[in-house]
């Protein structure tokens, strides 16, 4: 429902309300029972007629039963706590008069309320809402109070419609007044009846909880609902239309693209029905590609954009910046200390983001201290920040991201001690915690590189993220920033950072076994190093290469490519890398047969990585150790390296690598013979890839534990190596040829 703007000829009001007070009837649409008129005309005696009820209502089941529940008569006789007021507040265009109506027309079904419905728009988002004197005025009318007897101030016509209120009751018993579009406590709170018999049912875009009501927050449909609403708008235009079901993906990417809200969901409808041969598909393309979507979510007569138009233009001015600042936080959704730098102020602004959150322009995240915006919100908000501000406002994010990721970022190279590390961070842990938490805007932030004025700091943050996204396997993420920084890096002429972002770019592709895309990112790295006459670049490139010759069983090329990587990177003294290309080349000479080999090149690899102190690294390579020494019949060596690798992978979080591990320790206990506990330790190897995301490999480990055999039941399932301390620690058993004493 909604009004026009005088003389425009069509709506702007944004599809919530309509407005009679001038007695025009704009379209067919839910009314109001109480009509305000500027003259001194006659309205209704009786409150016998609320609006019709709305078309194509769906989806809003739970939510009908809990308001039910809070105007069931039953319910609050006996009951101190039971409300007298029930509050529907939501988002502009989320059904909040729709669903008070539809259960006002149940309750009136049941009986609940025979003396009748009272229904007034209060157009608290207008221009002009409805004070209360002029509400209680329409309702002492509505309640057959002649407007000669009708009290000159607020208080007195409060006290009088009380007491109507209470004759009416005794004559014909409890009565519902429906206030809907309430913008503050001060409109309703005078509406309230004395009778407790009576109800009072209020829709607010705030939540208005000064009320004391029983509050009903209204959030956007879920998939299915909003896939119902779509098609059953259809229908009511053309029951032969089948567009939504002939097209039920289409469907849901329109969904989608409307956030689920009913407001956009009822106009996508509306455009689908004006144009009964336009497939569902060509509108969601016409939407994916519009600059400015909100443009599209508009019907002639109701608009998304000026349905948040009216919710925005009442904030105060603070409260509006804030709004527009969140529209382009990174991510979904943003936390406290990322709002803080949006606004740049050393503390989140509780009180505003309390005040938005309250008129349900933002919502709380997944956790205290985070915060999200509706899609339709967000691309809102975007649309009126200005380009300074916006700009100014992007830079304070990207500075705090990055001055936290290099600090993060410190703990997670080898050697990086603890103690000695600056930063907020106390170790390790809490640096992978922080980077676990902003993973989301932090990746969203680093592709800002494509802004040109973004690009210096969102490249050194895309380096910062390099270590993390590798070790949490987030391959796709770590895809989409190198991207960005490739771009970046073109377009200065900045052939060496370009270099680096496509060798991680390849790696990442490589990880997620997309090995003709990684293949192609790592021979422009070689290309650019060669250019450069980076040997070490061309170095980390020939390795690459040799890995995924590997990969697809070409072993004498793959072997080739790691000896010319070893030659260069001894050259270099780069023995950090060294190992990592001894590690590499130990898998596919083991895959190749030659296992002793392979044994000899891992042995390096543990040398070199103890030597460089990356502790996380040795423990990959100790379960690679622990592979080849099963391969060659040592099993109790082999079951030695694979409980050094878990342990090396709990102290570091490795949860993808304790997965492998747990795997290889199963096949260990096979090759030894004991089916059970071979058994036991798959199992676990299925839970653990469980948690480190990877559903797949978990199958695989199931699958693998059948095919061993049950458990026998005198066998012990084995539980997960315990953690050193000081006074537990054992010393690390050192494959031969690995120099040193001490125990990791």
């Amino acid at each position: 429902m909604e009004r026009s703007a005088p003389g425009s000829g069509r709506s702007w009001y944004g599809g919530d309300h309509a407005d009679f007070r001038g007695g025009v009837f704009l379209r067919e649409v839910v009314g109001v029972q109480v009509v305000i008129q500027r003259g001194g005309a006659a309205v209704p005696e009786a409150p016998a007629g609320l609006p019709p009820r709305p078309g194509g209502f769906t989806g809003r089941e739970r939510e009908t039963e809990d308001l039910l529940r809070a105007l069931d008569p039953a319910g609050a006789r006996g009951d101190p706590a039971a409300p007298l007021v029930a509050a529907v507040s939501g988002l502009g265009g989320i059904g909040k008069t729709a669903l008070a109506v539809e259960t006002a027309h149940l309750a009136g079904e049941r009986g609940w309320f025979p003396g009748g419905t009272l229904f007034i728009d209060l157009h608290g988002y207008d221009h002009e809402p409805v004070p209360a004197d002029r509400a209680l005025q329409a309702l002492l009318r509505a309640l057959g109070t002649p407007p000669e007897h009708i009290p000159d101030t607020t208080d007195e016509r409060a006290a009088c419609y009380r007491s109507a209120l209470a004759a009416r009751a005794h004559e014909h018993g409890a009565v519902l007044i429906l206030a809907d579009n309430a913008s503050s406590p001060d409109q309703v709170r005078p509406l309230l009846p004395g009778d407790s018999r009576h109800h009072v049912l209020v829709t607010s875009r705030d939540r208005l909880p000064q009320l004391g009501a029983r509050l009903l927050p209204l959030n956007q449909l879920g998939p299915r609902q909003a896939y119902d609403l779509l098609d059953l708008a259809l229908r009511i235009a053309d029951p032969h239309d089948g567009r939504v079901a002939d097209a039920p993906d289409a469907a849901e990417r329109l969904a989608g693209f409307c956030g689920h809200l009913p407001l956009a969901l009822q106009i996508a409808a509306a455009l689908l029905a004006e144009d009964p041969g336009k497939p569902v598909v060509e509108l969601v393309a016409e939407l994916a590609e519009s600059h400015d979507r909100l443009d599209h979510l508009d019907d002639g007569e109701r608009s998304v954009r000026a349905a948040f138009e009216l919710s925005y233009r009442r904030l105060p001015p603070e409260h509006a910046r804030l709004l527009r600042l969140l529209a382009l936080a990174p991510g979904p959704e943003v936390s406290d200390e990322v709002v803080a730098a949006l606004v740049g102020a050393p503390e989140p602004p509780a009180r505003a983001l309390k005040a938005l959150a309250r008129a349900h322009l933002v919502e709380r995240g997944r956790e205290r201290g985070w915060w999200r915006l509706h899609d339709l919100v967000r691309l809102f908000g975007a649309g009126v920040v200005a380009g300074e501000e916006g700009d100014a406002a992007r830079s304070r994010v990207l500075r705090y991201y990055l001055d936290r990721a290099l600090a993060a970022d410190a703990h997670l190279r080898p050697a990086a001690g603890d103690g000695g590390t600056p930063g907020p961070f106390r170790g390790r842990e809490g640096a992978l915690a922080w980077l676990d938490e902003e993973r989301v805007g932090l990746v969203a932030a680093a592709q800002w590189a494509t802004h040109r004025h973004l690009a210096a700091d969102a490249v050194r943050l895309a380096g910062a993220l390099g270590e993390y996204l590798d070790w949490r396997r987030w391959f796709d993420d770590a895809v989409g920033v190198c991207r960005a920084v490739c771009t970046a890096a073109h377009r200065a002429g900045d052939e060496a950072v370009e270099a680096a972002a496509w060798n991680r770019m390849g790696t990442a592709l490589r990880g997620s076994r997309r090995l003709r895309e990684a293949w192609d990112a790592h021979r422009r790295a070689g290309d650019l190093y060669h250019a450069l006459g980076h040997d070490e670049g061309k170095a980390m490139a020939a390795s690459n290469l040799g890995a995924i010759l590997g990969d697809v069983g070409q072993i004498d090329d793959a072997i080739d490519a790691f000896e010319t990587a070893l030659v260069m990177f001894r050259r270099s003294g780069d023995r950090h890398s060294e190992a990592g290309v001894w590690n590499n080349l130990a898998l596919i000479l083991r895959k190749s047969g030659r296992v002793d080999e392979a044994l000899d090149a891992l042995r390096a690899a543990l040398e070199r990585y103890r030597e460089t102190g990356d502790r996380p690294r040795e423990g990959r390579a100790w379960h690679n150790y622990g592979v080849a020494l099963n391969a060659r019949g040592r099993t109790a060596e082999a079951m030695t390296a694979c409980l050094n690798s878990l342990d090396i992978c709990r102290e570091f979080e490795d949860w993808h690598g304790g997965a492998r591990t747990l795997y290889a320790l199963a096949l260990v206990h096979e090759s030894a013979g004991d089916g059970g506990r071979a058994r036991a330790h798959m199992m676990r190897a299925a839970d653990a890839y469980e948690r480190a995301g990877s559903p797949k490999e978990a199958d695989q480990a199931r699958r693998a534990a059948r095919l061993i055999g049950p458990v026998p039941t005198d066998t012990p399932t084995p539980a997960a190596p315990p953690a050193r301390t000081a006074d537990s620690a054992r010393p690390a058993p050192r494959p031969p040829g690995v120099p040193g004493s001490a125990g990791p």
